[in-house]
């Protein structure tokens, strides 16, 4: 079932800090209370009771707050908040006014800008294995797991249906986003797919494609010895290929892709951003084409009164400020 991605802004006030801490965390990880203070949720004992009650967080989930840093909007500071269970892990941004009396837990819009520039300003495409049209106005950016099997209808969709619908209109890039605390060999098939595209680049749209292909008959144990199987069928360096399997040379790489989807709260795969736009779950081709056909028109009004809107681009000394 496709995830709606879904807008909330959720004002807290003082007067309700003071109601919503009493049961939520064990004695010992209390805040200290002091008759007639107002509590701050710059305090970081405060503001994890605070959202244990909220979310309605167990005992068992640990939580790691960072201190605040400065926000987009003078009135609040940004701070993250990572919760972990087990493997699994997930991470929030709330804003907290300067006071440290409310939080703003969602996303704030200024109406002069892109409405998708928050997360325009995350995305990373640097060398990353991408296909379409270079330059394109739609940029879609997936983030996906080799072992999760709506990734791969999501995939098959995607590689078959953009070049022959959109050619000349969109350019998608591919990020991995194993989800490791329930898929054993996620990233392994990641670190081998990135030991493919520095091998040779081009070849990895065929692993991409052979993997989601013979997703079921993968797994942890005979992984390895299928990836070389695969090397060995596109006349690749199977040595090197082993090698570079052995010493996971490449987990660098995944980590640092790992690392930017959590930057944009990413929780489930596939997550794609059409123009900034988040997509969450396996969208239908019918609802994928009518979004990218608006995005088209909306590109097109916007080119014609000057405006650029929704580029993802690559540094280089070539381009003009």
């Amino acid at each position: 079932m496709r995830k709606l991605w879904k807008l909330r802004a959720t004002w807290t006030m003082a007067v309700a800090l003071a109601f919503c801490t009493s049961t939520a965390m064990p004695a010992q990880t209390k805040a200290p209370a002091t008759p007639g203070a107002r509590k701050s949720a710059f305090d970081k004992l405060t503001l994890e009771a605070y959202l244990r009650r909220m979310q309605l967080w167990i005992p068992e989930i640990l939580v790691k707050i960072d201190d605040p840093k400065p926000s987009p909007y003078p009135q609040f500071k940004m701070v993250d908040v990572h919760i972990s269970y087990g493997a699994a892990t997930k991470d929030y941004l709330y804003y907290v006014s300067n006071d440290g009396q409310e939080i703003l837990e969602g996303s704030v819009h200024d109406i002069n800008q892109n409405p998708f520039k928050l997360e325009l300003d995350k995305i990373k495409t640097e060398l990353e294995p991408s296909f379409g049209a270079p330059g394109a106005p739609i940029v879609l950016v997936l983030f996906s797991d080799f072992q999760c099997p709506l990734c791969k209808e999501e995939a098959k969709m995607l590689r078959e249906k953009i070049p022959a619908v959109f050619p000349n209109d969109v350019r998608v890039y591919f990020k991995d986003f194993p989800l490791e605390a329930i898929h054993p060999w996620a990233k392994m098939a990641s670190i081998g797919g990135r030991c493919v595209f520095r091998q040779n680049p081009e070849t990895f749209w065929s692993y991409h494609d052979w993997m989601y292909e013979h997703q079921g008959d993968m797994t942890a144990e005979n992984l390895k010895s299928k990836i070389l199987e695969f090397g060995k069928e596109k006349n690749l360096d199977t040595l090197q290929l082993s090698r570079c399997l052995d010493t996971k040379a490449t987990e660098g790489d995944v980590d640092k892709e790992i690392a930017n989807g959590r930057t944009l709260q990413i929780d489930a795969t596939p997550t794609m951003f059409l123009n900034g736009r988040r997509l969450v779950g396996n969208t239908p081709w019918q609802n994928l084409e009518q979004i990218i056909k608006i995005e088209l028109g909306y590109q097109k009004t916007a080119k014609d009164a000057g405006e650029k809107c929704c580029e993802v681009t690559i540094p280089s000394p070539l381009s003009k400020p």
